[in-house]
């Protein structure tokens, strides 16, 4: 089945406005889709007969900086059977009204595999995912500042009194000795 068969499959069951924007020139190619209808296209893509795409294989976030003022989540997804690849992305804004966090719904009721990519996202890029049955930080303790990716970022000065404020002076001394 070729991307646009699978491009056809999603218009024929969710309408033309379900997908926003094609990349076919990436690598997998990419499905823009509305961020609303996410979970379901997701769902569609897993279940459906001669396309079942059973592997998540990575879900990518990316800042479009507070110019931009949006950030995107990609989903890698491969079905191993039918030998597809494709990508699917969203698009949030990045500070919401009456929300403190950008959000997208959680894919893990459909990939379980999801969980440490949403996490991970979570944790660097401050994107909260919906419905995630445990979304905490994953790599910075608990009671870190801010998101570490975000293109904002302001690095805090200490850490529990420990300094963590990385200094050019420093490479220099540890690359001379």
């Amino acid at each position: 089945m070729s991307f646009d068969d699978i491009v056809q499959k999603i218009v024929q069951k969710f309408g033309e406005d379900s997908i926003v924007g094609i990349t076919q020139e990436a690598s997998p190619p990419i499905i823009h889709l509305v961020t609303i209808q996410l979970v379901e296209v997701c769902r569609f893509l897993h279940q459906s007969e001669g396309l079942y795409f059973d592997y998540l294989a990575c879900i990518t976030g990316i800042d479009n900086g507070p110019e931009a003022g949006t950030m995107d989540i990609i989903y890698t997804l491969n079905s191993i059977p039918y030998e597809h690849q494709i990508s699917l992305k969203v698009e949030v804004t990045r500070n919401q009204e009456n929300a403190p966090l950008p959000a997208v719904p959680s894919v893990i009721p459909i990939w379980r595999s999801a969980d440490w990519h949403e996490r991970e996202i979570y944790d660097l890029l401050g994107i909260h995912f919906t419905d995630h049955p445990d979304l905490r930080r994953i790599l910075l303790p608990h009671d870190w500042q801010g998101y570490p990716l975000r293109k904002d970022y302001q690095e805090q000065e200490t850490y529990h009194g420990i300094g963590v404020r990385y200094e050019k002076d420093n490479e220099q001394r540890a690359m001379n000795s």
